[in-house]
């Protein structure tokens, strides 16, 4: 974890790996991150517990919103976005998939794209949106969900289509 300060906290949160700042001249606690190493025989170790852990329960970790980092035990290189994407590709291959193909192919050709560094916070943004809006609704009605997923979907392809790429 960064060096910490009192009027600076930096963290870096399960669901978004980029660091964030937050600045408070009265802010005294500092949060403390939770370090997973992860060994070359592709093991990984939980710090905090003083244990090995699966994917599993390091989906477990994000579903709960713990703060924590996977770095790699001897170069310490920070491995927490491939080992997300891990959790995603498992949770794609068990049988009932988030993303289409369409979706998975428009995602790939925003690489290399001047748009690329917008497309993520878009999707942030967007994902943001869909989950404070679950939390305001709870499970009240499914077609106010498909009414959201509409306007998710228009709004994406005119997104798409204001940059030159295919919906």
């Amino acid at each position: 974890m960064a060096r910490q300060s009192a009027k600076s906290t930096t963290h870096v949160n399960a669901t978004n790996s980029q660091p964030e700042a937050t600045d408070n001249a009265n802010q005294a606690v500092v949060k403390v991150q939770r370090v997973i190493k992860k060994y070359p025989n592709r093991r990984l170790y939980d710090t905090t517990t003083s244990s090995y852990i699966t994917l599993a329960e390091i989906k477990h970790l994000v579903m709960d919103g713990h703060t924590f980092a996977v770095k790699d035990a001897k170069s310490g290189e920070d491995l927490t976005r491939s080992i997300l994407l891990q959790i995603i590709l498992e949770e794609e291959s068990a049988g009932a998939p988030m993303f289409t193909e369409a979706v998975l192919a428009n995602i790939i050709r925003f690489y290399g794209h001047a748009m690329q560094g917008y497309m993520g916070s878009y999707l942030e943004s967007n994902l943001q949106s869909l989950m404070l809006m679950q939390s305001k609704m709870g499970h009240q009605s499914n077609n106010i969900m498909s009414q959201m997923q509409d306007q998710m979907q228009k709004q994406t392809a005119q997104f798409l289509t204001a940059f030159g790429l295919k919906p």
